[in-house]
C-alpha cells in the first residue's frame, strides 16, 4: 500500500534517490510503556535495513511512528540527496503483515490497482492507464500473471508480493515492510526476500523491513539493526549475528551467512 501522495506519478519514472531518512533520539511512551528510548538510525538510498528483536521489541512502533501513526519524542529528518534543506514527507510505501478483508468478496488484483489509482469508484471497468500501472508493478514483483485473479484465491505468497507491488504505486522514496514474509512457507519467502532486493537496487529505494528471520535476511539486508527498545548493535549482517545478546535472543548458533 501507498501514501495517498503524487498518484499520478507513473511506475516509469524514477522518483527515488531524492530523500535519506535520519531518525533522530526517537522515543514513544504508549499506556505507560516506554516502548523506544532514544533510537537514533539513518536510513540511506539504495540500502536494505532490517530491524530484528524479541516480540514486543518496538520494532513495528518504529514503522508505525515513520508513518505518522504514533506520538513521539526526537526528531525524524527526511534529507534530500541533491541539494540543501529539508523535505517533510516524502512518498512512503507500506506493506503490512497482515491485510484483513473478504475473501469471498469478488474483487480482482487489477481491481485492487485501480481503486488505488482511482479518485473514483471502481465499477466494471478499469481504464488502459489503470491497467499499464498495475501490470509494470506486478511485473516488478514477477506477478503480472496475478493481475486478473482474485484476492481472496491468493496463497499468502502471493498476497505479500501483490501488496508490494501496489507499494510501489506509485514508486516511493521510502519503502516500510512490516514482517512480509510471515506465515509464508520457504519458497514464498526466498522470492520475497530476493525481489525486495532487487527493487531498491533498480528504484535506489531506502527500505526499512521488520523481521523474526534473522537466518533468511542476512543475504539480502546491507544492515541489520538489533533492536530491544533501543539499538543495542547495528552492521553488517555478519557482525550483528556475531553479537552475544543476539546469539542469546535466537536461542541458536548461526553460521556465518554466504554473503554476496
Amino acid at each position: 500500500m501507498n501514501s495517498p501522495t503524487d498518484h499520478h506519478r507513473g511506475l516509469a519514472r524514477h522518483v527515488c534517490g531524492e530523500c535519506c531518512t535520519q531518525i533522530e533520539g526517537i522515543g514513544v511512551t504508549l499506556n505507560g510503556n516506554r516502548v523506544l528510548e532514544n533510537v537514533s538510525l539513518h536510513l540511506h538510498c539504495g540500502e536494505l535495513t532490517t530491524l530484528v528483536g524479541p516480540n514486543g521489541a518496538g520494532k513495528s512502533t518504529l514503522l508505525r511512528t515513520l508513518l505518522g501513526e504514533v506520538p513521539h519524542t526526537g526528531a525524524i529528518h527526511f534529507l534530500p540527496v541533491f541539494g540543501h534543506g529539508r523535505q517533510d514527507a516524502p512518498a512512503m510505501g507500506y506493506v503490512p503483515q497482515h491485510l484483513e478483508f473478504d475473501r469471498f468478496s469478488p474483487i480482482s488484483v487489477q481491481d485492487a490497482f485501480s481503486s488505488v489509482l482511482s479518485r473514483w469508484p471502481v465499477a466494471l471497468w478499469h481504464t488502459r492507464r489503470h491497467r499499464k500501472t498495475a501490470r509494470e508493478a506486478l511485473s516488478a514483483v514477477h506477478a503480472e500473471h496475478l493481475i486478473h485473479r482474485r484476492m481472496g484465491e491468493l496463497s499468502g505468497g502471493e498476497l505479500q508480493r501483490v501488496l508490494l507491488a501496489l507499494s510501489l504505486t506509485p514508486v516511493p522514496n521510502l519503502l516500510l515492510l512490516d514482517e512480509p514474509v510471515s506465515g509464508i512457507d520457504v519458497p514464498g519467502r526466498e522470492m520475497f526476500y530476493r525481489t525486495v532486493s532487487e527493487l531498491r537496487q533498480r528504484f535506489d529505494l531506502s527500505i526499512l523491513m521488520v523481521s523474526h528471520d534473522l537466518a533468511g535476511v542476512t543475504a539480502v539486508s546491507d544492515r541489520i539493526v538489533f533492536l530491544n527498545h533501543r539499538i543495542v548493535c547495528s552492521g553488517t549482517p555478519a557482525e550483528v549475528i556475531a553479537h552475544p545478546e543476539v546469539r542469546r535472543t535466537f536461542g541458536f548458533d548461526l553460521a556465518a551467512p554466504n554473503l554476496p
